[in-house]
């Protein structure tokens, strides 16, 4: 059987490792996919730095609409990145009828419903394994590892850049500054970070495990999205003392009354394993009805890294290119006539513990005053823990740092109970609040 053929939109990081390892191990790609899988054609914008990374063998032109548009080629690879080009450009390749594996999930969070509704008229399949935490088949593993499971829950570190700052700022007790400034230095960080230190990364990436998780569309402007940049050494530094380590987590949860989505900094126990992922490192934590918490590890970047799942991605589709359309694995795990109405909630809603620092003078009855407007509000605490002033808090002789840690209540009930103890004339600062979760 003649080998499938490929054509590759985009030949940088992603494109270039996908070329690189597709050919390093072909061979033991074909015994796995039943037939060769072959990059014939490429696109790129600078066609003679591609030549000498591809060889003569493949044709390189600058027009990627000249590869979508091939008749010859019968899967497209899109690893350009963007929302605009790229959408244009994958929804032409479905109207070609050919298939298509993208690492772009940008691309899918924000037009996965229009994308993956053209490719089930046309029959065609859309493959996205690298597009939420490379090196770690987690899409695989919802859609079909635990496709006889009701998924209550998803957990995950999904940026790597932001788990990075993290680290270090708790393992150094640097900065947010500085670690961003050491992360732009190592390359973990582009020179404009806001899109991972923002959270909108990994608000991507939680929208669609959300989506596959719970058959819902994809929604990603309903998500609740916040970042690192605010957050300070002294809260980290806190957050051990009382057992806990901070990550950015992206959150997607099933509750009766509707879905919670959300991003943002999250106390998580030394205890649990996903508190231990360091460095770079991205790991995700499921909980099922049947299978219990399952929880998956590895690199959330790099170059081949992220190859390994676009090629996974190709060979899945070789395998399946010919079969009945409907009798391939759904795009996002469900049929899509039984995809689900499932509300996602406001943040109002949720339902979380919480971290609490509150600057306050070193008087007496501060305390009581700040503990008895969260009794009105029917929040119990769970801990309580006050610092002088020291050189890590930075807290002044005549003032105190208060942390709090709460039980369960309704982010609501947090936001009005934050309001009143921000009006006492003892709280000098804004009071820092980040959730908690403790993902059992």
């Amino acid at each position: 059987m003649n080998p499938i053929q490929v054509g590759l939109l985009g030949i940088g990081t992603v494109g270039g490792g996908t070329f690189a390892v597709l050919k390093r191990n072909q061979e033991e790609i074909k015994r796995r996919a039943g037939r060769g899988i072959e990059i014939t054609r490429v696109a790129a914008r600078n066609v003679e730095r591609a030549k000498t990374l591809v060889g003569s063998a493949v044709e390189v032109v600058s027009d990627p609409f000249a590869v979508v548009n091939d008749p010859d080629i019968e899967i497209i690879v899109e690893v350009i990145g963007g929302t605009t080009l790229a959408k244009d450009l994958v929804m032409k390749a479905i109207a070609n009828g050919k298939h298509v594996v993208t690492a772009n999930k940008a691309l899918l969070a924000e037009h996965g419903n229009e994308v993956f509704a053209a490719a089930h008229a046309k029959g065609v399949m859309v493959a996205f394994e690298g597009a939420v935490a490379v090196s770690i088949p987690i899409i695989k593993a919802l859609r079909e590892g635990l496709s006889g499971n009701r998924i209550e829950w998803v957990a995950g570190i999904i940026n790597g850049t932001t788990n990075f700052i993290l680290s270090e700022m708790r393992d150094k007790g640097l900065s947010f500054e500085t670690a961003l400034a050491q992360a732009q230095a190592l390359g973990y960080a582009e020179a404009d970070p806001t899109f991972d230190i923002e959270g909108f990364d990994a608000a991507h990436k939680a929208t669609i495990l959300a989506a596959i998780a719970f058959g819902v569309p994809v929604q990603f402007k309903r998500a609740h999205v916040e970042g690192i940049t605010q957050l300070a050494a002294a809260d980290i530094a806190y957050a051990y003392q009382l057992g806990y380590r901070i990550k950015l987590l992206g959150i997607a949860k099933r509750t009766h009354t509707g879905i919670e989505l959300r991003v943002h900094p999250t106390l998580i126990p030394i205890k649990r394993l996903l508190a231990n992922v360091e460095g770079s490192m991205n790991g995700i934590m499921v909980k099922s009805d049947a299978a219990g918490i399952t929880m998956y590890y590895g690199a959330g970047a790099g170059s081949e890294q992220t190859a390994s799942a676009v090629i996974a991605d190709l060979v899945d589709v070789t395998r399946l290119h010919t079969a009945d359309a409907a009798q391939r694995v759904p795009h996002l795990a469900f049929q899509p006539d039984a995809m689900s109405d499932t509300p996602i909630l406001p943040m109002s809603h949720i339902v979380t513990s919480y971290y609490l620092r509150l600057r306050v003078a070193d008087q007496t009855g501060v305390l009581a005053k700040v503990t008895g407007i969260l009794a009105q509000a029917d929040i119990s605490i769970d801990a309580v823990l006050q610092r002088e002033s020291d050189e890590i808090s930075g807290v002044e002789a005549s003032q105190t740092d208060l942390i709090i840690l709460t039980h369960d209540c309704k982010e609501s009930q947090m936001d009005a109970a934050i309001a009143l103890m921000q009006a006492l004339p003892t709280v000098l600062q804004t009071i820092v609040r980040i959730r908690k979760e403790e993902l059992v």
